[in-house]
């Protein structure tokens, strides 16, 4: 039996800028930040700088999410008991519907145990409030494509461009018209299959 096609997603949630949030629970002070990460590498660069800047942590808990469609994901509980603290941190960005996001939650230890049913409340609890204090933003994946053509079908590019929802970034008009569009990812073979009659040459960055 044949796999589904899984059609590559137009466009993801990822936060608008850095954010904290601080949660007291019994005398343990939580403290969580999130970061805009690009993959799996920046994600970890960012988390041990975190550990090394805040080492007088009890524990340094973290997670991410990368990918257009979330495939890479990591979580540690850094000593918290199995589970109770990095998969309630990535649990809530899941929740969220966000991606290329790392969240660090440093704890520091008051000196009473919440148990694992506190503790997975807890992480889960203040990583949302951190990453919704970051604010969420939709982003659209595009291409950017320059084509050459000649003057006369400058109007029926302009036309198609409105259809597609694309976006002309410049424009040269010379000995011939050179454009540069764009557009998003979904859109771009069906565009290209539009505009072929009517170009001389297309460039895809």
């Amino acid at each position: 039996m044949r796999k589904p096609t899984i059609e590559p997603m137009d466009s993801y949630q990822t936060i608008k800028s850095d954010g904290q949030s601080v949660l007291m629970r019994d005398r343990s002070e939580f403290l969580a930040l999130t970061k805009r990460v690009d993959n799996p590498d920046d994600a970890s660069r960012w988390i041990r700088l975190i550990k090394s800047e805040y080492k007088n942590a009890t524990h340094h808990c973290s997670a991410y999410i990368t990918g257009i469609n979330g495939e890479h994901q990591f979580y540690d509980d850094d000593g918290e008991p199995h589970g109770s603290a990095g998969r309630p941190i990535l649990g809530a960005m899941v929740s969220l519907e966000v991606t290329n996001l790392a969240v660090v939650v440093i704890r520091y230890y008051g000196g009473k145990k919440l148990g694992v049913r506190g503790l997975i409340d807890t992480y889960g609890e203040v990583a949302k409030m951190a990453i919704e204090s970051s604010g969420i933003m939709m982003v659209t994946v595009s291409r950017d494509i320059e084509i050459v053509l000649l003057y006369k079908n400058v109007d029926r590019i302009h036309h198609l461009v409105k259809k597609h929802q694309a976006i002309i970034l410049s424009e040269s008009f010379l000995l011939e018209v050179t454009m540069n569009i764009r557009i998003s990812r979904n859109e771009l073979d069906h565009f290209l299959e539009l505009i072929q009659p009517f170009v001389l040459d297309v460039r895809i960055d």
